[in-house]
Order: C-alpha cells, then sequence, then structure tokens
C-alpha cells in the first residue's frame, strides 16, 4: 500500500515542482532587420545576465522596433566600447524591454526595492556584422 501511493504521489510532486518555474513571455515583434535566429542569440545573453540576479523573477522580454537600431543608438553602442576600451567596430545594434520581479524579502533584495515589478527594462545589444551580440548596457532608459 505504501509503495502505491508513492507511486502515486511522486507525479504529483513533480508536476507541482515544475510548475514552479515560471514561463517567460516572449514578443519578438515584427523585424525587417533581424531573423527569430537573431533576437533568439540576444535573448539568451540577456537571460543569462538575468539569472545572476538572485531572487528576481523575470516575466517578460519584448523587441522595442527596428526604429531603435538607429545610427544614434549605433554610435552610442560604439562610444561605450570604446570607453570600455573595447576595440570594437558595431555595425548592428538591437534593443528589447522586459519585465521582472524583485525578491519579497528585503535582505535578499540587494539593489532592487523588495516586491516591486519592474517594468520598462531596457537591454541594449550591439555586434559586428556576422559577429555576436554584445550586451553593452541594461536598465531604465
Amino acid at each position: 500500500m505504501k509503495r502505491f501511493l508513492c507511486f502515486l504521489l511522486l507525479p504529483a510532486l513533480l508536476l507541482g515542482l515544475m510548475g514552479c518555474k515560471r514561463q517567460v513571455t516572449i514578443d519578438y515583434g515584427t523585424s525587417t532587420l533581424y531573423t527569430k535566429a537573431d533576437m533568439d542569440e540576444a535573448i539568451q545573453l540577456i537571460r543569462q545576465e538575468f539569472d545572476t540576479w538572485k531572487g528576481c523573477e523575470l516575466h517578460s522580454i519584448r523587441y522595442l522596433s527596428d526604429d531603435s537600431c538607429n545610427d544614434k543608438n549605433l554610435s552610442w553602442m560604439n562610444e561605450l566600447a570604446a570607453a570600455r576600451g573595447q576595440d570594437a567596430a558595431f555595425t548592428q545594434c538591437i534593443f528589447f524591454e522586459s519585465s521582472f520581479h524583485s525578491p519579497k524579502n528585503d535582505k535578499d533584495a540587494g539593489a532592487w526595492n523588495p516586491d516591486e515589478e519592474y517594468t520598462g527594462w531596457q537591454w541594449c545589444l550591439a555586434r559586428t556584422e556576422g559577429g555576436p551580440w554584445k550586451l553593452m548596457t541594461w536598465g531604465y532608459g
């Protein structure tokens, strides 16, 4: 009987644990500049950085638009690279916006206000022609 109960409860427990991880909504928008694969490569870098933010929960990532991939922003990405001593001549840039929730606990929140929803958080990436994306900066724009 105990063995039967264990086999019955184990799948329910596993399903419950899998349900704890929240799904991140990705909005690719419409782009004539970048493919879904281009965006996925950039999003992977965003998620890698976000995963280092202890206790924060990512809710969504949204491609801003082709309009943000302009000469002014590309120049800004190159200025950031030069200020960091990076020898890059970026030819493309891409911008995303995200929403996330900070940790509920004061002691875990660190730089964040505890238990707060952050929306409109921007991520700026750049690359040279055919090269990999580099995450250049993030925050409120």
